[in-house]
């Protein structure tokens, strides 16, 4: 490449110092407005880049893929999942998928905290009758919620967000299970005083407050079905900041409408902004914008290793954070 200037394009508008450093490194096209790209947008520029920086709201599928110019080298990914790219088509092309791991784990995981406190001791519901005027003062039994002490959370995905997660509730005085496809270093679940399930079903069964932190792959679309939410206590409480796609939210709300769960608190939909309109109804579930990671301090540190994989590679190294197929 010489001397030459990577020209790279990024998808979403950045936190400024992020933009700023990227237009400083390389020759970068930022986008004017805070709208997705259209897919005639996103082909476009896989056709004529170097390197695109996508996000979550960014499909790059197969087909997509197929019509890369011969200068797309490098999908310098904003974010931590990459079910949005498909990784082995973009391998097969010779371009590489770079990640963000490990950046907005502590946040995701406060995030997850405040649901489960959000729906247990009905905060909304609470927030509400201050800011309408209705409250008349207190009374012995309005607004009972529950104690996250003594409960039992099941995690389903003990990775890093869910032993950050695991962390915080331990210090609630919560008992720790979890869900993995082998179980985490002993030492670990000896600090955490976890205790893991090789059977899913069986831990649903047990589970105050069931908390989903696993990526969204074929085999985890839907692994929360109708089938193991009928498996849950009445008084349970779920919990999603991972992906949409691995709760059945149809099933979901059924079981929310008909009282078979006691709520829920969900920061990520199956079909991003087209969730059903019937779970903004129920007053004993909490719905966030997909803003688990929405702080200051994550989206810069996002956008560092987005600029560090793109420098890597412009230097002609393996990029630090690059995803292979064998990790999905």
């Amino acid at each position: 490449m010489g001397q030459e200037r990577l020209k790279v394009v990024v998808t979403r508008r950045l936190p400024e110092p992020v933009e700023k450093r990227l237009a400083d490194l390389f020759d970068t096209t930022l986008r004017e407005d805070d709208t997705p790209m259209t897919r005639a947008e996103l082909v476009e520029a896989i056709r004529t880049a170097d390197v695109l920086v996508p996000t979550v709201t960014d499909v790059i599928d197969a087909g997509m893929i197929a019509q890369a110019g011969p200068r797309m080298k490098l999908f310098a990914n904003y974010g931590s999942g990459v079910d949005h790219i498909d990784v082995r088509t973009a391998r097969q092309r010779g371009i590489l998928v770079t990640y963000t791991p490990g950046v907005v784990t502590d946040d995701t995981a406060d995030m997850a905290l405040a649901l489960m406190l959000a729906v247990t001791r009905r905060i909304p519901e609470g927030l509400s009758l201050m800011q309408s005027g209705q409250w008349k003062g207190w009374a012995p039994t309005a607004l009972l919620g529950g104690r996250l002490g003594g409960g039992r959370l099941g995690i389903i995905g003990m990775g890093r967000i869910g032993t950050a997660i695991a962390r915080r509730a331990r210090a609630f005085g919560m008992e720790i299970h979890y869900h993995n496809r082998r179980p985490v270093a002993v030492p670990l679940a000896e600090e955490l005083g976890a205790t893991w399930w090789e059977d899913l079903d069986e831990m649903i069964r047990r589970a105050d407050i069931l908390s989903v932190n696993c990526p969204s792959t074929a085999d985890t679309f839907h692994l929360v079905n109708a089938r193991r939410l009928r498996l849950m206590k009445r008084s349970a409480v779920v919990v999603n900041v991972s992906r949409g796609e691995v709760i059945d939210e149809a099933a979901l709300t059924r079981a929310l409408r008909a009282g078979e769960l006691a709520g829920a608190g969900l920061d990520v939909f199956e079909k991003g902004p087209d969730f059903s309109p019937q779970l903004r109804e129920l007053p004993n579930v909490v719905l966030l914008p997909h803003m688990g990671s929405a702080t200051v301090e994550g989206r810069i540190e996002m956008g560092e290793k987005v600029i560090i994989n793109i420098k890597t590679f412009a230097d002609g190294h393996r990029p630090p954070d690059q995803v292979i197929p064998g990790m999905l």
